[in-house]
């Protein structure tokens, strides 16, 4: 407590009376303090804004006043109630243009003067549709209804004001204004203002898996001065009043302040708010008021269900749809106007119904009547076939065992439902590189310090064993999980007793849904603790230097002078402490939940200690004066030359065969600088080689001390009880596991202060004083600390090495050379690590004098007190402290690619795909991935695009795009004179800075222009920001179908702009996932989702819906053909019974199977031969052309099938229902086995659905005609169908009819040897004969069996594993 106190009392004396407040923040989850002073004149929350008032306290009535108008923690995610559902659902469906359409035609019927048929049989379309909407809809509401009732219901203690004690009530009971109490592993019911926990530093640890599916743990803080009160929380001793913004979906932001009765305002940010949804970890108890409830939470107001899109066919039909609407005015207005004509030339009629009426108004009539008559040509009901039909097609891709992870135990996602066939039209394809192409497993790899590159050769290899084993474990036989099995997460603190809840309760989602979440959600245990990323081989020349560390015996001659090798060993212990302490690791174990600081012991070494420390290092021990801190202070205070000799870095690379030479170039370096010296700085040649000597009799024992080390880390994970480290990265995770190979080991960490081995020195406590959070602006993160023996301030940070690269010290006088050569080595360092692929960062320190950071931290203090514009303050704070800095060396970590991504690039582009990658690491990264990934190939020519200026890109473009269009000339002659494949293509490179150039309108055509003909693009450096510009900007220009692939919160506005959103459920959460179309744990899924499902779902949509179209044309024109016969009168010759059921009933199955289990090409042969992707998408399935095909198709059906029969029952004495019986029979026949004629896929299924349905219409037809006297007049049925099936003439009448009809479409359809894609796969293939089956050979294999179909079940290879 003395130090809590000392620190206000420092900070009262810094603000003195400014209005600033605040000591500590950090936005994502870090401690923070903050105060203001009672006099000073706070900043109020601009806008609209909510008073929160404790329930139970002084101001009561003030809070039943303020509350009413806030929601109650109740959540409703229903529609309907017992007696709103009929109104408010026949309202909810008649917003459709299918029901008001069908209602319109039933309403119209009731007219007399145009009716048509019985006023009973209009409705029953209608009423159908109707009645399955209504119970699919009642189901829905009943499932939400029971979940919300589960959630409602859930038991939390909330403090009761009258018998002040906490008391057990359901979450509907919460409101806004109560104090709740949770322990660990509890969900939090609403959005609480955290005012009390247990943990002695007032630090808090939440889990938001159940909210973005991150399983590491958060931290947050509880209101800052709150302690003051008293250890023991009461809620009757809380008198304040919250002022916060009024409820908003940001997760990230909470703006506010807090109001206590003495007057002190502190202001409130999102470190202080526990969130619906999440979980509380590791805490025995914490105390919150509710300041959100219900539906205004966060997590609701994020809730939203599955996305829907319009598809490019979607928007296709509608143009034909309204070419239907075109066609049945024109039929009626020719059926009025023959009507009119006809009544006009009517000589003495037999008799005259209802009077005179002119020809005119009978015309008019007729008009309508024939709007009933033909309704069936405006497919309508198409819509609702479609939906059916993706549910089906999405039912198997979602149980594709090829798409499932065994791993994860997680299958494919389809949260949009509506535009599986747009995967069939993709152009373009946006992809992100960490995490999408590569595993985002990050490892360290190698690292450089002091200039100095160590290559960790032995990590190297057993790298390259741990991937074959993962290669070998990649082989193992596949089975797939059940999709629906809950997991659950236990507590590691023997005090959290209490069991958590699912899901659901959280959001009111389904099981399916929570299911589906929660196999992407892996053991918290593990987050970014993989067996490769911890076991780090240390390299034996750091290890050697390291213990230089440890040994006694170096020593100088003079005082005046020091080793060589201390400023290095200062970087290095630098080095490694930063990566150590420069992160938001949360550290535990499965014994103890958190390792804490503890506040009595002091892991400070003694005073002798530290002597003999700096003994060792570089000191006799009569040269020890002053205390310990004036000592360290000269070893690791930056850029003191006063006491030091800085030797030229030596560079330790065994990369190349000139290290040797570079090594003694930079030897003589070393003495050429050192001979420039004067004064106390100098040191001779003779004791530089003495010095050499004398360390290498001391150290040069570097597989001894490897091997101590190695035990002595094996001995230390032994004492660490297997320390647990939940990083927010894979970044994070493993430089912190690097560093503990080293005996860097960070042991614990609290709100104040972090626990740090040390080699050679043992444990520290390292005062943590300020935390500056990686943001995508700065692209870095910082901590700044007291420095446990200096007790200087020190600014760590680490980033990304063009941002610190160009923040680093550029000194002046005899340090210039040294930090230049630093400088210089180190870069190179860089541009090789990025030349192997591996992701680099820079790692800098910074000393500030007390007056430095005292003028930067009442900077800070206002920044972080504000409430308005609090993150551009702190972003200015952030940017002014993180200058000059020093720059210690840099990590290079592999990430490597997910298995078959170069397989899947190179099948996508062979496919007619274009591949962009949008990543935000350096370009040498971006180039050695592409290259890797086969994006980039030998004989690609690399266009790079880097600009220093907006005039410079704008030349740079046209001088590219010049390039480009010679490279295509000659490609041009090339593929006359030879082959495609040996024309040259382009690849252009392009870094964030040019990009956001090329961006702009004036620039953005060129750039369009070059980019659109290279092969591939990649964009280095682009922000979030970007990565959408350049979907929206290519998606828009070139008008082609775009998806865009990525896995973490970066990509996401990519994602929603793309047509097609696809999210990878990897190591950064679930944010990707929850704003994508479709969700898949690896890339090389792409390939079958694409090549496989996307053009099986694209052809089978298209034919359905050609086929629908047709079935409706061709049906409908019989009724026309047959008016000329009759008067243009609105008379059918078909019982108006059939005549409504033989598309409700009749032929309404077999489209549906069609259109989900027809196949075109087997799937083994889609996966063999991507090139068939490029063929289906360019040969245009569904345009214009082919549906004007298929209605001139219907009309000749129709006239076939209408014709055939009049002319065979011409001059017979048969009625209108005998001639209509063989023309209906023999439709229904015709338009069957054309399905069959067009169906790539026959199985048992397609044939028992085709028996079926006509089974049904002589199932309904023949006992309707025997026993039904009355029904159906004027068009009675009675006794006709019996007639006619005892007949020859009926038979013989209906196969020639059928024959006649289908007779051009069977022709057309096998006219061809090869069909289209045949034909490509002839050209790709060097032997026809051997590559290619004929086309029976093809259609028999496509035409499954009902052993086939087992198949589905049981995987029997690429084609076995569908659905």
């Amino acid at each position: 407590m003395e130090r809590f106190h000392w620190v206000q009392h420092r900070c009262r004396q810094l603000l003195n009376g400014d209005s600033g407040r605040g000591w500590y923040s950090a936005p994502d989850g870090l401690p923070d303090k903050n105060y203001v002073d009672a006099h000073s004149s706070p900043q109020r929350v601009g806008g609209k804004r909510r008073t929160v008032l404790a329930r139970h306290g002084p101001y009561q009535q003030e809070h039943e006043a303020v509350s009413k108008k806030y929601k109650g923690n109740a959540i409703r995610t229903t529609k309907y109630s017992l007696l709103t559902f009929i109104p408010m659902n026949l309202f909810q469906q008649f917003h459709r243009v299918a029901n008001l359409y069908f209602l319109f035609l039933a309403l119209l019927n009731w007219v007399p003067v145009v009716e048509a048929f019985e006023k009973e049989i209009t409705m029953i379309p209608l009423l159908v549709v109707l009645t399955v909407i209504a119970v699919k809809d009642a189901l829905e509401d009943y499932r939400r209804y029971l979940f919300d009732k589960k959630v409602n219901n859930n038991v939390v203690r909330v403090f009761c004001g009258k018998q002040k004690a906490y008391l057990e009530r359901c979450w509907k009971d919460v409101q806004v204004g109560d104090f709740v109490q949770l322990s660990c592993n509890e969900i939090i019911p609403a959005d609480l203002l955290l005012l009390y926990s247990s943990d002695p530093h007032g630090v808090c640890y939440i889990e938001t898996a159940n909210l973005d599916g991150e399983t590491n743990l958060k931290q947050r803080q509880v209101v800052s001065d709150l302690s003051l009160q008293g250890e023991d929380f009461t809620p009757e001793s809380f008198h304040s009043r919250i002022e916060c913004e009024n409820p908003n979906n940001d997760l990230s932001r909470f703006r506010g302040y807090i109001e206590h009765s003495n007057g002190v305002r502190v202001g409130l940010h999102s470190s202080n708010l526990l969130l619906r949804s999440c979980t509380i970890r590791n805490i025995e108890t914490v105390v919150g008021i509710v300041v959100y409830a219900g539906h205004e939470t966060k997590a609701m107001m994020n809730n939203s269900g599955p996305r829907y899109k319009r598809s490019k066919l979607e928007k296709r039909l509608n143009t034909d749809v309204l070419w239907c609407v075109f066609l049945l005015i024109v039929m009626c207005l020719t059926a009025a106007l023959g009507h009119g004509f006809w009544l006009k030339n009517l000589k003495d009629p037999i008799f005259q119904v209802g009077g005179e009426i002119s020809p005119a108004l009978a015309g008019f009539y007729v008009f309508w009547t024939m709007i009933i008559v033909l309704q069936v040509l405006i497919p309508i009901s198409l819509y609702v076939s479609i939906e059916i039909v993706k549910l089906g097609q999405i039912f198997f891709i979602h149980n594709d065992l090829d798409l499932y992870n065994e791993q994860l135990d997680s299958r494919i996602q389809c949260r949009a439902l509506n535009i599986t066939e747009d995967l069939g039209q993709i152009q373009y394809l946006f992809s992100d590189k960490t995490g999408t192409l590569t595993e985002n497993k990050m490892v360290f790899r190698r690292c450089s310090i002091y200039g100095v590159e160590y290559p960790h050769e032995e990590n190297a290899r057993r790298l390259e064993v741990y991937e074959a084993e993962q290669s070998e474990a990649a082989g193992c036989t596949v089975t797939l999980k059940s999709g629906f099995s809950g997991k659950s997460l236990s507590c590691r603190s023997v005090n959290c007793n209490h069991s958590f809840m699912s899901l659901h309760t959280l959001t009111a989602e389904s099981p399916e849904e929570e299911d589906q979440l929660s196999n992407h959600v892996p053991a918290r245990t593990g987050v970014f603790c993989s067996r490769m990323a911890k076991d780090v081989i240390p390299d034996p020349e750091l290890v050697r230097k390291l213990n230089c560390l440890c040994s006694s015996a170096l020593h100088l001659r003079e005082s005046s002078s020091e080793t060589l090798s201390t400023l290095e060993l200062t970087y290095i212990t630098d080095f490694f402490l930063a990566l150590a302490i420069c992160n938001s690791v949360v550290v535990s174990s499965p014994s103890q939940p958190r390792y804490v600081v503890p506040e009595a012991q002091t892991p400070l070494k003694s005073l002798e200690e530290i002597k003999l420390l700096f003994q060792r290092l570089s000191f006799y021990p009569t040269q020890i004066k002053g205390s310990p801190r004036s000592l360290t202070r000269r070893l690791f205070a930056r850029g003191k030359t006063g006491s030091f000799t800085f030797p030229l870095p030596t560079n330790n690379s065994t990369d190349s065969d000139s290290a040797p030479e570079s090594n003694q170039e930079t030897s003589k370096g070393q003495m050429d600088l050192l001979a420039k010296g004067d004064g106390d700085n100098r040191v001779n040649v003779e004791e530089q080689e003495h010095l050499e000597d004398h360390m290498e009799e001391e150290c040069d024992e570097p597989k001894q001390d490897e091997e101590d080390l190695s035990r002595d880390v094996e001995s230390e994970e032994d004492s660490d009880d297997e320390l647990l480290y939940e990083a927010e990265s894979p970044d994070e995770a493993a430089l912190v596991h690097a560093a503990r190979a080293y005996h860097c080991t960070l042991r614990a960490r609290s709100a104040e202060s972090l626990l740090v081995d040390l080699p050679g020195i043992g444990s520290l406590s390292v005062q943590l004083l300020h935390i500056l959070p990686f943001d995508s602006n700065r692209k870095r993160m910082s901590v700044v600390v007291r420095h446990p023996l200096t007790g200087q301030v020190v600014v760590y940070t680490k980033g990304a090495d063009s941002v610190i690269m160009d923040l680093a010290d550029r000194p002046k006088g005899a340090e210039q050379e040294i930090y230049s050569h630093i400088t210089e080595q180190t870069q190179k360092h860089l541009d090789s690590y990025a030349r192997e692929g591996l992701r680099t960062l820079c790692i800098a320190k910074k000393v500030l004098e007390e007056e430095e950071y005292d003028v930067w931290l009442k900077r800070q203090l206002l920044a972080e007190s504000s409430i308005e514009n609090r993150e551009e303050l702190l972003l200015e704070s952030a940017q002014r402290l993180e200058t000059n800095l020093n720059l210690l060396g840099c990590t290079g970590i592999v990430d490597r690619l997910q298995e078959d991504v170069p397989e899947t690039i190179e099948a996508l582009q062979q496919a007619g795909i274009k591949v962009w990658v949008l990543t935000g690491d350096k370009q040498e990264t971006a180039v050695n991935v592409a290259n890797a990934c086969k994006l980039l190939r030998a004989d690609d020519q690399l266009l790079t695009a880097n600009c220093v200026s907006k005039d410079s890109c704008e030349v740079l473009l046209n001088a590219l795009i010049l390039e480009v269009q010679s490279g295509g000339d000659v490609a041009t002659e090339l593929t006359k004179e030879s082959s495609p494949s040996s024309a040259p293509s382009f690849v252009l490179v392009i870094d964030g800075r040019t990009l956001e150039w090329a961006l702009q309108d004036e620039l953005k055509g060129s750039f369009l222009e070059l980019s659109r003909r290279c092969k591939a693009v990649i964009c280095c450096r682009s922000t979030p920001l970007q990565k959408s510009k350049v979907v929206h900007l290519i998606r828009d220009q070139l008008g082609i179908m775009a998806l865009a692939v990525g896995d973490g919160a970066n990509d996401v506005s990519m994602i929603q702009v793309a047509d097609v959103g696809i999210g990878i459920s990897g190591q950064e959460g679930m944010q990707a996932v929850m704003s994508s179309d479709f969700a898949i744990s690896r890339f090389k899924h792409l390939r079958k989702l694409l090549l496989v499902h996307g053009r099986w779902c694209c052809h089978r949509l298209a034919n359905m819906i050609l086929y629908f179209i047709y079935k409706n044309v061709m049906y409908v024109n019989l009724l026309f053909w047959y008016q000329f016969f009759c008067g243009f009168s609105g008379s059918v010759m078909i019982n108006a019974w059939v005549l409504i059921l033989f598309n409700l009933v009749f032929t309404s199955v077999p489209p549906l199977i069609y259109g989900i289990l027809d196949q075109d090409q087997p799937a083994d042969i889609l996966m063999k031969q991507p090139e068939l992707y490029k063929a289906a998408r360019t040969s245009k399935i569904y345009v214009s052309s082919t549906f004007w095909i298929t209605v001139l198709d219907a009309f000749y059906q129709s006239l076939a099938c209408f014709f055939v029969p009049y002319l065979a029952l011409a001059g017979s004495d048969v009625g209108e229902l005998s001639f209509g019986s063989p023309v209906n029979t023999s439709a229904l026949f015709i338009i069957l086995l054309h399905q069959i004629i067009e169906s790539n896929t026959l199985t048992w299924i397609h044939m028992l659905v085709l028996v079926l349905s006509l089974g049904s219409y002589f199932v309904f037809t023949l006992p309707f005609s025997a026993f039904c006297v009355v029904c159906g007049n004027p068009t009675n049925l009675f006794g006709v169908e019996l007639q006619q099936l005892s007949q020859p003439l009926f038979y013989i009448i209906c196969a020639l009819t059928t024959v006649t009809a289908l007779l051009p479409r069977y022709i057309k359809t096998h006219s061809h040897i090869f069909p289209p894609d045949q034909e490509l796969m002839s050209d790709l293939c060097s032997d026809p004969n051997s590559c290619l089956r004929n086309d029976a050979q093809v259609r028999s294999a496509n035409h499954f069996t009902q052993s086939n179909i087992h198949s589905y079940l049981v995987p029997t290879g690429a084609a076995g594993s569908y659905l």
